[in-house]
């Protein structure tokens, strides 16, 4: 077992585990802790509590100590720099004509390096643009080329939903979303009605998939021949997250009823063949 301290170094990035060592480290502190970047700037998310060996990764680092005013100070002046660099990159990018979009810039907490996101449709041939960069801010340079998410996440903004979005404001981590969770919701395929501001598949679509299919396990399938209270008839319809089924009752003139699950005196019975 490891006593640990939960550091986050971005507003919404993932959460790494550290050593707290001799310091009694409460949720919300900043910390200067040691990372495979080097000496980097965080702040505890979660507070001082026991894990065991499998979920950290050994050798677990120890903070190194409390940040003070000044590692504060070196932080706003590391976001003043990483600004200016963003705009002398940006002007180097257009002299070379490359065919990449440039993202975001970050200093690392010591200034041993400057990493510089973009996003390109295919490879990029950076090696004069590295040059130049590297002569102008003397440092180590780094271009890292993310994807359409990455960017959204680093860039914020408003969701179709009215809200800052979620991989921006508190999503330490993308999860795999698929068509089939949005067939599940009985949702419109329609790229425009399911898709972020990256254009990929909303985040949102996996926050209610484990309900949508637990509840489906329980309800009869849509074609399916049913007894309800009213008589038999086939499932035309279901209403998952209230757990209502329409039925269509075998009947000279065809009627559809609406019934909870409750209500019904067998949910699923030998099903004929679907029509």
């Amino acid at each position: 077992m490891h006593q640990v301290v939960g550091v986050r170094f971005k507003k919404a990035g993932k959460i790494y585990y550290f050593s707290p060592g001799e310091f009694k480290l409460d949720k919300g502190e900043a910390v200067i802790v040691e990372t495979s970047r080097g000496i980097e700037y965080g702040r505890v998310v979660i507070g001082m509590k026991t894990v065991g060996e499998e979920d950290v990764v050994l050798p677990l680092k120890q903070v190194i100590r409390m940040a003070t005013d000044k590692d504060i100070r070196t932080v706003q002046e590391n976001r003043e720099a990483a600004r200016n660099a963003l705009s002398v990159c940006t002007e180097k990018i257009q002299e070379h004509k490359l065919d990449m979009k440039l993202v975001d810039v970050e200093y690392t907490f010591d200034r041993n390096k400057v990493l510089f996101y973009f996003t390109a449709e295919g490879r990029i041939d950076f090696r004069e643009l590295v040059k130049d960069l590297a002569a102008i801010f003397r440092t180590r340079i780094e271009l890292r080329q993310i994807g359409v998410r990455d960017e959204a996440k680093m860039l914020g903004g408003i969701g179709p939903c009215g809200r800052v979005l979620c991989c921006s404001s508190f999503l330490g981590d993308f999860e795999p979303v698929s068509i089939k969770m949005a067939k599940d919701q009985n949702l419109s395929l329609n790229p425009a009605k399911i898709s972020g501001l990256c254009g990929r598949l909303m985040c949102c679509l996996k926050y209610e998939n484990d309900m949508y299919e637990n509840a489906k396990q329980e309800l009869p399938d849509i074609g399916h021949r049913i007894s309800t209270p009213q008589g038999d008839g086939k499932v035309i319809g279901l209403n998952i997250l209230e757990k209502l089924i329409q039925v269509e009752l075998n009947e000279e003139e065809p009627r559809v009823l609406e019934f909870t699950l409750d209500e019904l005196m067998d949910q699923k019975a030998p099903a004929e063949a679907t029509e």
